[in-house]
């Protein structure tokens, strides 16, 4: 993970993250179509739910989103992964694992004690990733999705902060 940097996205990362979004997208892990190439990205999630990883020249190479689940003061504890790209050219060095981190560190900042996502289940890479990082499956929606000519489930996992 040489020369990568971990930090909060900006208003302007909205193309570079517009192009990483079309460039990764694929149906291992993507329940809506691929994103229009010039489209806003930020048009309904604020930069600030946004943590993105650059290269060392400044590259957008990645980005995960962490937020609140529901609006809901009684879910307040709980901050959900909802969505983590990784560039090709720098999948399996660490980048989606810094930015996993990222995200749990930050939930805990926000007084967070439980970190929760959802993966399709046909998306063993990912499901690798997040069970090495303590995520466990906590519920299975099976058949929930009807993606690239098939049936896919798909997974809750969850994670204690404390």
């Amino acid at each position: 993970m040489a020369g990568i940097r971990i930090r909060q996205a900006l208003p302007e990362d909205d193309q570079a993250l517009n192009r990483l979004d079309h460039e990764s997208w694929s149906t291992l892990h993507a329940v809506l179509p691929r994103p229009v190439v010039g489209a806003p990205f930020f048009d309904r999630h604020p930069p600030g739910d946004f943590i993105v990883a650059e290269d060392a020249g400044g590259t957008v190479v990645g980005y995960t989103r962490i937020t609140p689940p529901t609006p809901l003061a009684c879910n307040r504890h709980v901050r959900q992964v909802q969505g983590l790209a990784v560039a090709a050219a720098v999948r399996g060095q660490g980048v989606g694992r810094a930015l996993l981190r990222a995200a749990c560190e930050r939930a805990r900042e926000e007084g967070a004690v439980r970190v929760t996502l959802r993966v399709l289940g046909h998306n063993a890479p990912a499901r690798a990733l997040y069970e090495s990082e303590g995520f466990e499956v906590e519920g299975v929606l099976r058949g929930e999705f009807w993606i690239a000519g098939r049936y896919v489930d798909d997974v809750m996992m969850g994670r204690a902060l404390l």
